[in-house]
């Protein structure tokens, strides 16, 4: 389904990206995200490095048909071509992706295409490719990426002034911290293991829907 860009906007309040490392024995990476996103999460990214690409697939026709259901974008991390086969709603990739290939191009103008930028730069050559949104961070550092840079809240700040497109923030976002981002200028935030790390995923959904209203 197309989202329009107002959609989109809205969605990315709590923009939950998948992490089957913290699943417990008897959990599966669907009922989880049917968890997380019956209890608020608005918008789910399916981002598993570990899986291969038919593991990735599988995962990604399961996770979009619940996404569709609940009424809620679906995209998948840096592979256009899994995101196209199984028709996604989109594909969020990394500046290297859009370096030597036109993704908006590929994806078609209805698909949502996100692009991860750490820089004003990156975000304005983000914005002129075609992204729908786009991420940075790390604003708390990231338990999910080791070399993940350290975004200050002033860059961030610039960032989100930068563009006319939405900003979601990223790295190390959790419930302790998220009301930092309020009057920072960005659309909502991206949270990884601040949710699927929880002990009740469902729970910490739920709170993180509270305290994320400070982007509505």
């Amino acid at each position: 389904m197309k989202f329009t860009r107002e959609q989109i906007a809205k969605a990315l309040k709590l923009y939950v990206i998948t992490d089957r490392s913290w699943l417990k024995e008897d959990e599966t990476l669907l009922s989880v995200c049917e968890k997380v996103i019956q209890n608020g999460a608005t918008f789910l990214q399916l981002r598993e490095k570990e899986l291969g690409a038919e593991e990735t697939r599988k995962e990604a026709i399961e996770l979009q048909k619940l996404c569709r259901r609940y009424n809620i974008p679906f995209v998948v991390n840096d592979s256009v071509e899994i995101a196209l086969e199984m028709d996604a709603d989109g594909v969020h990739v990394g500046q290297s992706d859009i370096k030597e290939r036109d993704i908006r191009a590929m994806i078609g103008p209805d698909k949502i295409l996100g692009m991860t930028a750490k820089t004003v730069e990156q975000a304005i050559a983000a914005e002129k490719a075609g992204a729908d949104y786009i991420g940075t961070g790390a604003v708390f550092g990231s338990t999910t990426k080791k070399d993940a840079k350290y975004l200050s809240m002033e860059e961030l700040k610039k960032i989100a002034a930068s563009v006319s497109i939405p900003v979601v923030a990223i790295g190390g976002i959790n419930s302790e911290n998220v009301s930092q981002l309020e009057g920072s200028g960005v659309n909502g935030a991206a949270v990884i293991s601040g949710i699927f790390a929880a002990e009740d995923p469902a729970a910490k959904t739920a709170q993180m829907s509270r305290l994320t209203d400070i982007f509505c």
